[in-house]
């Protein structure tokens, strides 16, 4: 599966306000709810759910939340470069700006799994999270994100 499979037309955007961990959650969700089509609030409240289980702060300011949901039929995401950085509780204690809010179904096991992987080990390389921290606006993030596929061999 390529990352640009994860995320729909739109579905990466530049400077997504919001102050708290819950702010930029209700944000990603809603933007889910519009390219994902997709009930925000439920997928919130799964997603809080998984909050509460432990840390979807992965470092280097990046982090993944992620929930299962019988609201989608694949695993799919969104992305968002926050306007100020919030806190995710990342083991090396740095604030997330860059956040990738990872779907899948219910009966999603190890797809799920893969998918969590892929956009872990993409968010590791120092040079991804340096164009899109770069990145002018909401199309140069989805051209980065688009381009992923093809230099993700993972």
């Amino acid at each position: 599966m390529a990352l640009s499979d994860l995320i729909p037309p739109g579905g990466a955007v530049a400077d997504l306000p919001g102050t708290s961990r819950k702010q930029v959650l209700q944000s990603l969700c809603d933007l889910a709810q519009r390219t994902l089509h997709v009930p925000a609030r439920k997928v919130l409240d799964a997603v809080m759910e998984r909050e509460k289980l432990g840390s979807t702060g992965v470092g280097d300011g990046v982090a993944i939340p992620h929930a299962r949901t019988g609201d989608v039929d694949r695993v799919c995401g969104v992305f968002a470069r926050l306007k100020t950085p919030v806190d995710f509780d990342a083991m090396d204690g740095r604030h997330a700006d860059l956040v990738f809010l990872l779907l899948a179904p219910e009966d999603s096991g190890a797809e799920h799994l893969k998918a969590l992987a892929r956009v872990a080990r993409m968010f590791r390389r120092e040079d991804v999270r340096t164009a899109l921290r770069a990145a002018p606006d909401s199309a140069a993030v989805n051209a980065i994100l688009s381009g992923m596929a093809h230099t993700d061999a993972a």
